[in-house]
């Protein structure tokens, strides 16, 4: 395999220097002296809470074959020092997108991002050689570390972009310079920095100003900011614009959907033409998802047929809806795991889930956590999930965090328990669960519900 760059590239790409590198060349680029790759190089950031240069050692000493540094303090024969070793992160990503000749999507939106860059990938994997964002490594570092780690050959990019204030979009998008840009939807989330939805839109909207010229806005037509994203698109620019979703005139529309507790099967109309479409996980939000990495490989030239075969595989992720059934397959506990985020979208939408999820045997069980980052709204916005709440039929509610204090009091007696942090919950959660019981945990990240995820896996396993 060819290096990902050789030392005359990293020079030339950042202007570093170095009086004796002792590297011809590396394969692999870090920021975690703990997570390095074969041939690391290992770029010295400093992040809000650690400083990368702390670790230079560390990381040579793990395997790191060299290291960009900014500050010349920090001694060593393998050190490229350049004048910001975040900026210099993002030349090697300027660098790499330059000499890249294959198709690149980037992914935004308040709901569904992760999942639907997820789709996409798994159709580009099936039609050449592919390369993603892992994790959500979707904001100021996490964007340029996934473009700097694409091979030259890469045939297929997508990427990750999150924000949560606005102008952080624009400059990941004109860094990555999609072909093909997919907003998912808008929802009520990071409002504290916006204040009102529309602010949220035009956020997302930044996407389009890096574009590639004669590039493509793919959009989801399902909520209300639909029109203020296609004016936004025009004013940028953006000439190609293809919907997609449940609502009529979509240019990719849902027209059939039938989802159970395992799956989903939707009929997909466009251009004339009816898709059979089926994804391993249940949910009008994941057929949704899956529709838009659908609608992006015909615009990347895919054969809609081995998009069509490669989605039939895909499956939700960890924190994003995974299903796990544990102990006996006669009468498992049924785990669904939505511990990674949340807002009133994806909330709505994964106690829809539950509203479609027989428990065997057992009951219907939801602990669910703070929706962080609502600002004034807060309290208004976690009260008007009560309705989705009791729709989903669960028969045991737990609650967990402060400003989940407000569906608390509008679900009343119907709430089993409440408390200020995921810790207070772990035993009384373990404590009432039972084998046939279906359970879903959902919350923002900072609210650790994952920690109870990992509780009942280990008891219940």
């Amino acid at each position: 395999m060819p290096p990902l760059f050789t030392s005359d590239e990293i020079f030339a790409a950042t202007g570093g220097r170095a009086a004796n590198p002792g590297v011809k060349a590396v394969g692999s680029i870090s920021i975690d002296s703990r997570e390095l790759g074969p041939d690391a190089l290992f770029v010295a950031i400093k992040g809000d809470r650690f400083d990368g240069h702390d670790f230079v050692h560390t990381a040579l000493a793990n395997g790191a074959v060299a290291a960009l540094i900014s500050d010349p303090n920090v001694n060593g024969d393998r050190c490229i020092l350049v004048p910001d070793a975040l900026e210099g992160l993002r030349d090697l990503a300027k660098a790499a997108r330059a000499r890249n000749a294959g198709k690149i999507v980037a992914v935004t939106g308040s709901v569904g991002k992760t999942t639907t860059k997820e789709a996409i990938r798994t159709v580009f994997e099936a039609a050449g050689r592919t390369h993603a964002s892992i994790k959500s490594f979707n904001n100021h570092w996490g964007v340029p570390l996934m473009l700097a780690r694409m091979p030259a050959a890469t045939q297929f990019g997508v990427f990750e972009m999150g924000m949560s204030a606005p102008m952080e979009i624009e400059p990941l998008a004109r860094l990555v310079r999609p072909h093909i840009a997919v907003i998912t939807t808008i929802a009520p989330a990071h409002l504290e920095a916006f204040g009102r939805i529309e602010g949220i839109a035009d956020a997302k909207a930044e996407i389009f100003r890096g574009i590639e010229p004669g590039g493509t806005a793919v959009l989801n037509a399902d909520h209300a900011q639909i029109g203020q994203l296609l004016a936004s698109a025009a004013a940028a620019g953006v000439a190609n614009v293809v919907t997609y979703g449940f609502a009529e005139g979509s240019d990719w529309r849902v027209i059939e959907l039938v989802s159970d507790g395992d799956e989903s099967r939707a009929k997909v109309g466009h251009g004339g033409t009816i898709y059979d479409l089926i994804i391993n996980v249940p949910g009008r939000h994941m057929v949704a998802n899956g529709v838009a990495a659908l609608a992006v490989a015909s615009l990347a030239g895919i054969d809609p047929a081995l998009a069509i075969s490669a989605l039939a595989g895909f499956g939700a992720q960890a924190g994003r809806g995974l299903k796990t059934r544990l102990g006996d397959p006669a009468k498992p506990l049924l785990l669904i795991d939505e511990s990674y985020n949340a807002n009133t979208a994806s909330m709505v939408a994964a106690l829809d889930v539950l509203a479609a999820t027989v428990a065997s045997g057992g009951r219907k069980v939801v602990v669910l956590g703070d929706m962080l980052e609502l600002g004034p709204q807060s309290s208004q916005l976690h009260a008007g999930l009560a309705d989705a709440v009791i729709a989903s039929g669960a028969e045991r509610i737990y609650l967990v965090g402060n400003h989940i204090a407000a569906l608390a009091e509008a679900l009343g007696a119907r709430v089993t328990a409440h408390t200020h942090t995921a810790q207070e919950m772990h035993g009384v959660i373990l404590n009432d669960l039972a084998y046939g019981d279906a359970v879903m945990v959902k919350g923002s990240n900072g609210v650790k519900l994952a920690g109870i995820v990992d509780a009942i896996r280990n008891k219940f396993k």
